[in-house]
């Protein structure tokens, strides 16, 4: 087998199970939301990445595959001309590679496509049912639930329903309002699908199932914080605590839901002592140094 495969098959068990165990035993990741999101992400892309490396150098015979992994650590692309005289084993290794990295695009471009259509249907039912008020920049709904809720994408929009009007004080609502805004801006869907498609296409693997459920709690933490520019900690936490109760619709981002409890407890609670960053970044490097043992190895070989 060519040596060659055991440093991308480091980086895939690494960043495939390692990695996903670490996070959800890891208390810095929801002190740092936007870090661990960071790693998530890193992670998905290092495993698709290396998984496609792994194929390839499964068909590519060893001094080959030296020189394709000194041109991926130089960062240094071969030629055009170079990619026209590929034989027919190079071919075939690329054709390989690519296909492993079309399994996770495709599931991502069509859970973009069918999250833009159920938003599309639900902002035109917005606009007959819903009335837009200047004031506050968002669509109201009536319904007694209290609820807010938007709807990111080209469909951007903030909705209110009437009983969340009536419900909330002042500060509660620009609170509220400024949670939804940050989920808008942020482009956080983008993530959602990206962590749902992955799911979807890898179910078994660590990295997936746990990134499918940690990913959208940390957009809402991350939303938080960023509402916290803008308002006191009491106002957001009593409006996430009167917005409990409330759901939107699946393919939109509610300041209320499930995850409302143990986000008023972060909110309140004082922040701890140490240095989450710090830790994170310790727990990254952590999981890096478990495939330095691989990349050793396979230096070690002669070509």
């Amino acid at each position: 087998m060519n040596h060659h495969t055991l440093p991308p098959l480091g980086l895939v068990l690494c960043t495939g199970f390692l990695v996903p165990w670490l996070l959800v035993r890891a208390r810095w990741a929801q002190q740092v939301p936007r870090l661990a999101l960071a790693v998530w992400a890193a992670g998905g892309a290092l495993f698709a990445g290396s998984a496609a490396l792994l194929a390839a150098h499964l068909i590519l015979p060893s001094r080959t595959g030296h020189r394709l992994s000194d041109a991926l650590f130089l960062l240094r692309l071969p030629p055009a001309e170079r990619l026209l005289e590929l034989s027919a084993r190079e071919y075939t290794a690329l054709a390989a590679a690519l296909a492993v990295l079309a399994v996770p695009a495709a599931g991502f471009a069509r859970a973009l496509l069918r999250a833009r259509r159920q938003r599309r249907r639900h902002a035109e039912t917005l606009r007959l049912v819903g009335r837009y008020d200047p004031e506050l920049g968002a669509t109201v709904l009536e319904h007694e639930r209290p609820a807010v809720y938007c709807l990111p994408g080209r469909s951007r929009r903030v909705v209110v329903s009437s009983g969340a009007l009536r419900t909330l004080t002042s500060p509660q609502l620009d609170a509220a309002l400024a949670h939804e805004r940050a989920h808008i801006t942020g482009r956080h869907h983008l993530l959602v699908a990206a962590a749902e498609s992955f799911a979807s296409v890898f179910p078994r693997l660590p990295l997936a199932r746990h990134g499918g459920t940690a990913v959208p709690l940390l957009l809402e933490m991350t939303a938080d914080d960023r509402a916290l520019r803008r308002c006191s900690r009491d106002a957001l936490a009593t409006a996430l605590y009167a917005l409990a109760s409330g759901r939107a619709p699946r393919e939109a981002f509610g300041a209320g839901g499930p995850s409302a409890a143990l986000r008023m407890r972060r909110i309140l609670a004082p922040q701890a002592a140490g240095h989450p960053v710090l830790r994170g970044m310790l727990t990254i490097a952590a999981a890096g140094l478990a495939a330095a043992p691989l990349i050793i190895a396979c230096c070690s070989f002669p070509n």
